[in-house]
């Protein structure tokens, strides 16, 4: 789509919202400032339109830029207009939703644009964790703007004129736009910034719909419960040959198939995104080794390793979820912590960030050990030990400190004529899901096709849960 094609501001807002529901706020405001003489200049609504309106007959506060009037750019009254629909939307428990097509701050209005950005992020980091904050980039978004869009739980871009920098490409030491575009949305959705890159407008819109419809309105409410049309105790015979692809497993597992993945071209050897069983919204982390291609061929292949970058997508994505009281389901199938230089310098604490987030979360946890669950790497997926309330596993899963052979190895390193083979056979039996049932930490040795009813009845018990948080439990930056 180009930039003649995009929609106006308020077409944006009108072609999102259920027909005939959007209700402006704030439509005589405009700006204060005569210097650099602006008042020669018209800014109706001053560069925003905001409001509220329905999306799937739930409310929604909504804003749209308009890059029409002064390039979009925030001042002092096009930010107030912001903060106050936030301040609304804190109020009322009501998310937010957000169409950034800016040139970034109105730099006539010097300070008085700073302290409108700066109102806008302390409103923003008050509402994180309290209502979902959803942001679509449709145009130009640098800068603080950036910033701006980073502090929201889900942010979509356009793959056509959507361009997200905090510096532009060719400010960058040795870079320019024809070299490498950091600011395209081909960049920007291998890097974190993004949870999802959509080609036109209207498809954007509608796939910002479907996240909305199934969020919880705030935190203390529940995500999704619509009525389920598909069969709760459904067979997904070709489950086994799924979980590499934890894509195409979620999906088999999910009602109708239903599946909304998060942060797709970022860490693709981690999967986040959301599922739903009998209704119920749920969160999925699972690890991955392979990706297929439509005819079911391997086209990339993965480690079964925990990475820096898989670590910290995972960990940002289950803050989420608990702070929205979404519950959380894992796929767990990891070796241990990937090996290299690089990864030695950052991985520690990534995988204390997502050892953290699962820890802490005190929404029903549930954890499928698909493959490998080895070492500390695998404490760290949401692992009994940490507090997961239901542990399934495979009849084929293995659970240990390593792989046996390995194990073997080390113990006999310093002994000649030891019965290396013998070791690593006797050391396999404490790596069997029979062991880690035997000792509490696998609840139920399940058959792959029986994984829907099984996981779905589990989140059914668990929905109850309660560890009595007391008003917000943290933000979600």
């Amino acid at each position: 789509m180009s930039n003649k094609e995009a929609l106006s501001a308020r077409d944006r807002i009108l072609s999102f919202v259920d027909e005939n529901s959007f209700v402006e706020i704030g439509a005589g405001i405009t700006k204060r400032n005569t210097d650099f003489n602006m008042q020669e200049k018209s800014a109706p609504s001053d560069g925003v339109i905001t409001g509220y309106g329905l999306v799937g007959n739930n409310p929604v506060y909504v804003y749209s830029q308009d890059a029409g009037v002064l390039g979009g750019t925030i001042g002092e009254m096009h930010a107030k207009k912001i903060a106050h629909i936030y301040k609304l939307a804190v109020k009322t428990g009501t998310p937010v939703v957000g169409f950034l097509d800016c040139a970034g701050m109105r730099l006539q209005e010097g300070t008085d644009a700073l302290a409108g950005f700066g109102k806008i992020y302390q409103i923003k980091a008050k509402a994180s964790g309290v209502v979902p904050q959803i942001t679509g980039i449709l145009g130009d978004c640098g800068g603080g703007v950036a910033v701006l869009a980073a502090m929201s739980d889900f942010t979509f871009m356009e793959a056509g004129n959507g361009r997200l920098f905090v510096n532009a490409p060719n400010t960058l030491d040795g870079n320019y736009v024809e070299k490498n575009d950091t600011a395209s949305a081909e960049f920007q959705k291998t890097a974190s910034n993004v949870d999802v890159v959509v080609e036109g407008e209207a498809e954007l819109f509608a796939q910002m719909r479907d996240l909305v419809s199934v969020l919880p309105q705030n935190n203390n409410d529940t995500g999704g419960l619509e009525e389920c049309l598909d069969d709760l105790n459904r067979m997904v015979p070709d489950f086994a040959a799924e979980t590499a692809d934890p894509v195409a497993a979620l999906e088999d597992l999910s009602d109708n198939n239903f599946f909304f993945e998060l942060k797709s071209g970022y860490a693709k050897e981690m999967v986040t995104g959301l599922l739903s069983f009998d209704g119920m919204t749920v969160g999925a982390v699972a690890n991955r080794t392979a990706i297929y291609d439509e005819n079911g061929k391997v086209k990339e292949k993965f480690a079964a390793r925990l990475t820096t970058a898989g670590a910290f997508k995972a960990a940002d994505f289950v803050k989420k979820c608990d702070a929205f009281n979404i519950p959380v389901l894992t796929l767990t199938n990891v070796e241990g912590f990937a090996t290299t230089v690089e990864e030695e310098k950052t991985v520690a604490g990534a995988a204390a960030k997502l050892t953290a987030a699962f820890a802490e979360a005190d929404v029903p946890k549930v954890n499928l050990i698909v493959g490998k669950a080895y070492g500390s790497a695998y404490i760290t997926m949401n692992s009994k030990h940490i507090g997961a309330d239901m542990v399934f596993a495979l009849p084929d899963a293995e659970i240990g400190m390593m792989d046996a052979q390995t194990a073997a190895n080390i113990m006999y390193a310093d002994e000649e004529g030891a019965d290396i083979s013998a070791a690593a056979s006797e050391f396999a039996k404490n790596t069997s899901t029979a062991a880690a049932a035997a000792r509490g930490y696998v609840d139920s040795v399940i058959e792959p096709e029986s994984a829907r009813k099984q996981l779905l009845y589990a989140f059914e018990m668990l929905f109850s849960k309660s560890e009595y948080p007391i008003g917000k439990k943290h933000g979600t930056i």
